[in-house]
């Protein structure tokens, strides 16, 4: 899966039913240069005018399902 491909979709925790925010970044693990997890900005109580100092990083392991607008992870 291209990096345009998962920029952008959705995340959505499957414990709470939140929506977590959309992915922004990937980190890669050097030695195999696969995604070891996605980093996905917290959203803001107030979302055009402030942004959130909170940013998730999701190991690759936690996400349960991706489809084409969204992806499932389970974290706690």
């Amino acid at each position: 899966m291209l990096f345009s491909e998962f920029k952008g979709k959705e995340v959505v925790n499957l414990r709470d039913c939140r929506k977590m925010g959309h992915v922004v970044d990937f980190e890669f693990d050097e030695g195999t240069g696969c995604i070891s997890k996605i980093i996905v900005p917290g959203i803001s109580r107030i979302k055009c005018l402030f942004r959130s100092d909170t940013d998730y990083e999701i190991c690759y392991g936690d996400i349960k399902q991706i489809g084409p607008d969204i992806i499932l992870v389970d974290v706690p």
